[in-house]
């Protein structure tokens, strides 16, 4: 960690010395980094004696849903009112795992009227939420690796077997199982770290990734039989799912998670998309293998970004008027997706 930062950790544990009333709160559509980093921080100062809440703007996977602490989130969508009384009397906000207050989305207009003390923990590029308190780093594989830190700096006799359960399912959510270029040296030494601590990486990992039901099993052999549109001349392919598709297969919050991965493991391909109709607009995934930016290219053309090779972005086009944009821009980016 920076000078400055160690150096806000410990204002912080000043500041925290008393009891306060806490409101963490993470993005929209909340993956496991957000979620296993939110109820980490709420484990923690729920442990120091504080007065501690969670509020997520929507739903999110059931497969997380059996993380330590899940039991006490709140759900902007479904308890708008509870969540905004939270938000106006909280003292102290936490925005873990996103760098633009838009990213909160409906709970955006509540959290940017909050007059509480506001601090931002996250590994996203160009923070841009006004704080008191900014935890930021891109080298980061995780938010949950930045809190890891943290904690460590701020009172590591906290950190019991939840908290490291919780941290670990963020880092190896945001890594893809630690196989991605952001998994560092220093990314294992905590892993280490936390397996020490008595995290089961084995039952952490089939609570994640084989607990699904039969009908998301049938939505991801459709999705590639069906959708999955490949194009070797630009090493790319993407998978697109509209509504109607969405309710064949009896669709819930989390199913298409890590579709957008899934054509990477053709050879050659080296950039792959994923379009989902969500909420009257098409939410757009990015993944890329080597040094292809997907986040220049949200940020150019689908009001997005996020990292090298993991971003996300929207469209308020129609599915197919979405999907003919990034067809049309794959030659122009021909020459340097045949070089990544």
């Amino acid at each position: 960690m920076k000078q400055e930062q160690i150096q806000s950790v410990s204002r912080l544990m000043e500041e925290f010395a008393v009891p306060r009333k806490v409101l963490v709160t993470t993005h929209q559509g909340p993956d496991g980094d957000a979620m296993g980093a939110s109820l980490a921080v709420y484990l923690f100062l729920k442990k120091q004696g504080h007065d501690v809440s969670v509020a997520t703007p929507n739903d999110y996977p059931d497969f997380l849903q059996w993380l330590p602490g899940n039991d006490s989130v709140f759900n902007y969508m479904k308890q708008k009112p509870l969540v905004e009384q939270l938000v106006s009397e909280a003292e102290y906000i936490f925005h873990i795992d996103y760098n633009h207050i838009k990213r909160s989305a409906d709970m955006t207009k509540s959290l940017s009227r909050a007059k509480a003390i506001r601090i931002l923990i996250d590994h996203h590029i160009d923070p841009s939420i006004p704080v008191k308190y900014l935890f930021s780093d891109v080298e980061a594989s995780s938010s949950c690796e930045l809190l890891f830190q943290i904690l460590q700096l701020w009172d590591e006799q906290m950190m019991d077997l939840d908290i490291a359960t919780c941290i670990y399912t963020g880092i190896m959510t945001d890594t893809g199982c630690f196989a991605y270029r952001s998994a560092t040296p220093l990314t294992f030494e905590i892993a280490s770290k936390l397996l020490a601590i008595g995290v089961d990486r084995g039952t952490i990992y089939d609570n994640v990734y084989n607990d699904y039901s039969a009908s998301r099993m049938r939505l991801m052999g459709y999705c590639l039989n069906k959708k999955m549109e490949v194009f070797p001349e630009y090493k790319t392919a993407f998978i697109s799912l509209t509504l109607e598709e969405q309710e064949q297969y009896d669709f819930v919050s989390g199913d298409s998670e890590g579709f957008v991965n899934l054509p990477l493991s053709i050879k050659g391909i080296r950039f792959t998309a994923f379009f989902l109709e969500k909420d009257g607009k098409i939410k757009i995934s990015f993944r890329s293998k080597g040094y292809f930016s997907v986040n220049d290219f949200a940020r150019k053309h689908f009001s997005g970004g996020g990292h090298l090779n993991a971003a996300g972005g929207e469209s308020t086009k129609k599915m197919d008027a979405a999907i003919q944009e990034f067809r049309d821009l794959l030659p122009l980016y021909s020459d340097e997706l045949n070089r990544s």
